[in-house]
């Protein structure tokens, strides 16, 4: 699973660390990641295509085992939208399927042995390629900046630019004109804290996942001979451990993704 450089365990991790970029972008924030787009936009595809098929095909007789998935999964996320959000769901509810489903599959390439796709695109002449998007602060900031929009605009559509400017002068506290300012101030920590919070709630407990999958990657180079056998015995034990145990936490991930999501969006259709 591990194919360990010379300079060591801490190489390896800078090494798979490293995001493929154009040759002309510094690595940083603002450099725009190929891997991480690439393979967010293939797992979209891939995502359409699946639910795409399944609903062509669609039977309202014994439905096929991929027909039941889907529509558990589709009835899964409506009834989460459901319970938050008392409106019109039919643009939230398919928004909140698409985040789930999406973010799911991106936290899922965690999965993948750490090598497997740095090796065959090495192969092919690219030297650095990281395959979780959502390990990427990029990304996640990219998705919760989305859903802050999305809020602004739900915002302003259900409470009209009047409203919804009067809103952010006058709750929480009131509507003296002492108190304008105060009130602003805390409504623009929270709308900030809302995006920062989800981006990297998602980003960090996927980044430590990857790092961990890396340490146990390790193993299996540390040593030769019998401690060396040892060595990679418990990496095959760790690497099977971990990922069992990481099915749940890039599961949850994904649900508390959505479920924020849908509740900001739900929260700029209230009124104060």
């Amino acid at each position: 699973m591990a194919s360990e450089p010379q300079g060591g365990l801490t190489e390896y991790i800078q090494h798979h660390l490293q995001h493929l970029v154009p040759h002309a972008a510094k690595e940083g924030f603002w450099a725009v990641h190929i891997d991480s787009v690439t393979v967010s936009l293939a797992l979209g595809v891939i995502f359409c295509l699946w639910f795409w098929l399944k609903a062509r095909k669609a039977t309202s007789g014994v439905p096929s085992k991929g027909q039941a998935f889907v529509e558990m999964v589709l009835e899964f996320a409506d009834g989460q939208v459901k319970d938050v959000f008392h409106g019109d769901r039919r643009i939230l509810g398919p928004l909140a399927l698409t985040v789930f489903v999406w973010v799911m599959l991106m936290n899922a390439m965690d999965l993948l042995p750490v090598d497997l796709l740095p090796v065959i695109t090495e192969e092919l002449g690219i030297k650095h390629f990281r395959a979780v998007p959502t390990a990427d602060i990029n990304m996640t900031f990219a998705m919760s900046i989305t859903v802050f929009f999305l809020t602004l605009f739900y915002s302003f559509k259900s409470k009209g630019f009047g409203g919804y400017m009067r809103e952010l002068f006058t709750a929480p506290f009131g509507s003296h004109f002492l108190l304008w300012l105060p009130n602003l101030a805390l409504n623009i920590v929270e709308m900030v804290s809302k995006p920062v919070s989800l981006a990297m709630r998602l980003f960090g407990n996927m980044y430590a996942g990857e790092l961990v999958f890396m340490l146990i990657a390790g193993l299996f180079s540390a040593g030769a001979g019998l401690a060396g056998w040892a060595l990679y015995g418990a990496g095959i034990i760790g690497y099977t451990v971990w990922g069992i145990f990481h099915i749940l936490i890039i599961t949850i991930q994904a649900f508390i993704f959505m479920v924020l999501s849908v509740v900001y969006i739900s929260m700029a259709h209230d009124h104060h």
